[in-house]
């Protein structure tokens, strides 16, 4: 049986400001306001404006004729969509799978959490009283499925209404709690409906013929005979342990050994399972809501604790928003949303494990990410193309890597690593006008060719460069003083290509 708990907070546009500062505290009714149909409306009110018997949807000048005192203020969905992830992300130290319920609605799956909080009910309190701490007004209701306890969040005083319960709550709620278009309810009204239970008893036909299948299928979601299920926030992790604490942690020389202690346990489920981690996400829980989320990347599946918990601490010791307890963190969880097969190391005779020097380089690659970021330690990719600036692109070093053709033993590169961009112009001279160069000159210094290689032709990519592009003729060469360089022509004098240009591409090492 699964079970969901639905929070709904009425006024989260109002409070929102009235704790920036930007409302009135001393009790003067208080609105959002948007432009609709060339008019200011109402869109949000605070439980003084509500008072005054107010309602969205109503004009400002309505509004302002009924209340003049009335203050009001634009209304900014971004910022409350943005207040409401934060607040979702505050929800995941109750269950790993919370979900947006626009507007103004959070959705949590609490299937196998809520005994961790001494029950439904226990845990429904707790979360209302964590956002009163918070600031916030919360209604909140335990149903079996999304749909029903939305409604009973929305449309009733909230409560736990289990799989025998809540087909008789929601029965007795107002036809509004249905969220039907307002054609549909106006003709469920005119017909003589008042409450969903009245529906529910009639037969499914006559509402399908008149409304559409659509219609019984919400009704059959709000009475909770079907779960159309959530989509969180985040991907259930593959594993995940946690720790909470009576006392908040507010030293970090004491959250490290908890730290350790969770990477212990994750690395025993994942040898119990022929498991290692890609990623691993720890979630540090402040007593004022705060969720600070921190996350390390490896190269290879591990469960070595002592190697993580060495990331970790690079982690922490690298951060530029330093780490901010504030009045200490109540819990903590370790994510693992990326768990694959991770054979043991196998030993040698000599007692040294197989591929050290591949283990070695990626856990340097491993430290290296973690200090400095995935955006600052870079790998090349191998694209398939044959241009030489699209044949690769840098990628984050924790990407798979990819297959490069083996070097001819005993024979140097065919193309250099490093080129210009874009390629850098050079004055040539040739022996014969498509031949190779004999000397050319480069940033004000003259280089004589002691010997050339090639040419390597590139046609035009007609899907980039047109059907008319000039060709281009490579050429390796070397100068007196032993400088590789990769030179190309562009153009061919024997095609009749006007005044074909010399490039300088690359450098070897």
């Amino acid at each position: 049986m699964r079970l969901y708990l639905a929070l709904f907070l009425p006024f989260l546009p109002t409070e929102r400001l009235r704790l920036s500062g930007g409302a009135p505290d001393d009790g003067t009714p208080f609105a959002l306001v948007e432009k609709r149909a060339n008019s200011q409306r109402l869109v949000a009110l605070d439980p003084a404006a509500l008072d005054q018997e107010l309602t969205p949807g109503l004009s400002l000048s309505d509004a302002r004729a009924r209340v003049p005192r009335l203050i009001v203020a634009p209304a900014d969905l971004a910022a409350d969509r943005a207040l409401l992830l934060r607040l979702a992300a505050r929800c995941e130290r109750y269950t790993p799978l919370t979900a947006l319920d626009e507007p103004h609605g959070l959705v949590l799956d609490i299937v196998g959490c809520a005994h961790l909080f001494g029950g439904e009910e226990a845990m429904r309190l707790r979360l209302i009283a964590d956002f009163r701490a918070w600031g916030f007004t919360a209604q909140a209701a335990v149903a079996p499925s999304p749909d029903c306890a939305r409604a009973l969040a929305r449309f009733s005083a909230g409560g736990v209404f289990m799989p025998d319960q809540a087909e008789g709550a929601v029965g007795r709620l107002p036809l509004a709690a249905l969220e039907a278009d307002e054609d549909v309810r106006f003709a469920l009204s005119r017909a003589g409906f008042k409450t969903l239970g009245e529906l529910a008893a009639r037969p499914r036909r006559a509402f399908a013929a008149r409304f559409g299948n659509e219609f019984s299928y919400r009704l059959d979601r709000v009475f909770g005979r079907a779960d159309r299920r959530i989509t969180p926030l985040r991907s259930p992790p593959d594993r995940m342990v946690e720790r909470h604490f009576l006392e908040p942690l507010a030293q970090r020389e004491a959250l490290e050994p908890v730290i350790g202690d969770l990477l212990s346990e994750a690395a025993f489920l994942l040898e119990r399972r022929g498991e290692g981690g890609r990623a691993f996400e720890l979630f540090l829980f402040r007593a004022d809501g705060h969720v600070r989320r921190l996350c390390v990347e490896t190269l290879r599946p591990t469960r070595d604790e002592k190697f993580l918990a060495r990331l970790f601490h690079e982690k922490l010791d690298s951060l530029t928003d330093p780490l901010d307890p504030g009045f200490g963190f109540d819990a903590l969880r370790l994510c693992i949303p990326r768990a694959e097969t991770c054979d043991a190391a196998q030993a040698c005779f000599d007692g040294a494990a197989q591929s050290d020097h591949e283990r070695e380089l990626s856990e340097l690659l491993d430290r290296l990410t973690t200090r400095f970021g995935r955006a600052r330690v870079l790998r090349f990719m191998r694209e398939d193309a044959y241009e030489p600036e699209r044949e690769s692109r840098l990628v984050p070093a924790s990407a798979p890597p990819s297959t490069w053709p083996a070097p001819v033993v005993g024979e140097p590169p065919a193309r250099p690593l490093t080129l210009f961009d874009p390629p850098q112009p050079v004055e040539v001279v040739a022996l014969a006008p498509d031949g190779p160069p004999a000397r050319f000159r480069w940033r004000r210094k003259n280089h004589d060719v002691l010997r050339a290689e090639g040419p390597e032709r590139l046609a035009p990519d007609w899907r980039t460069q047109g059907l008319e592009a000039p060709e281009r003729d490579y050429y390796r060469v070397e100068d007196g003083e032993g400088r590789r360089f990769w030179l190309f022509r562009h153009g061919l004098y024997e095609r009749g290509d006007a005044a074909p240009r010399w490039f300088l591409h690359g450098l070897f090492v």
